[in-house]
């Protein structure tokens, strides 16, 4: 059984695949907060901007196995279908650019996502993306892992393709993770108002000043926000 709390087709927001047209899939339930804003003040993850509590979102809902769930996202996508394309095909037909991309977001997806998940959706095509807060290890066949550092929390997910820190946390150095194995390395201005905009500058001023003098860390914004799109 796997609980859904919405999916939907749009661009990739945030990170090194900002911009891409993509399936997101937000599962219910996370492992650091449980979603209810009376109990935010104490979580282990306090700025978390997104609802992840039950299945009522845009085509959420609960899948008794991997095929129903697969089938539910792969009707999603509205690019062409390379009838061609597989996780294991090297042909030019299954490049990035001609691929289906789903991401497995939250609430923390590596509370659900599985095997059997993972084999349903390449097998029809998709190129899997997760988004973690790395507390979890993620299965063999995600082919992009971006882990996203919450707080003091012991990561168990140490490499990976990006590392997308929301800066500035209180007590969280991003050099504590730059030895990481992760090709690209971002910092994330924290939104003072969960969910919206930001309109205090001092977060973006922060992540700008540290990016300029760690030139290992590049700045990742919220594009779907600006774009105003989901």
């Amino acid at each position: 059984m796997y609980s859904v709390k919405e999916a939907f087709y749009t661009l990739q927001g945030e990170g090194a695949q900002s911009g891409r047209a993509s399936v997101f899939c937000r599962f219910t339930g996370c492992n650091l907060w449980s979603g209810r804003e009376v109990d935010r003040a104490r979580a282990q993850c306090t700025f978390c901007d997104t609802d992840f509590i039950g299945t009522d979102g845009q085509n959420g809902g609960r899948f008794a196995d991997a095929e129903a769930l697969a089938t539910h996202l792969a009707a999603l996508w509205q690019g062409p279908v390379d009838s061609h394309s597989d996780s294991s095909s090297n042909s030019s037909s299954n490049s990035p650019e001609s691929r289906r991309y789903v991401v497995f977001t939250g609430g923390e997806p590596l509370l659900q996502l599985d095997a059997t998940l993972l084999a349903a959706m390449h097998a029809r095509g998709f190129e899997i993306a997760v988004e973690t807060n790395g507390t979890l290890p993620v299965p063999p066949g995600v082919d992009w892992i971006c882990v996203s550092p919450k707080g003091d929390n012991k990561l168990v997910q140490t490499r990976g393709d990006e590392l997308k820190l929301v800066h500035p946390q209180p007590g969280v150095d991003p050099e504590r993770f730059s030895g990481l194995d992760f090709t690209h390395f971002f910092l994330q201005p924290i939104d003072p108002e969960p969910g919206r905009i930001a309109t205090d500058r001092a977060p973006m001023a922060s992540v700008v000043d540290y990016c300029l003098r760690h030139p290992q860390w590049r700045l990742s914004l919220q594009t779907h926000k600006i774009a105003g799109i989901d």
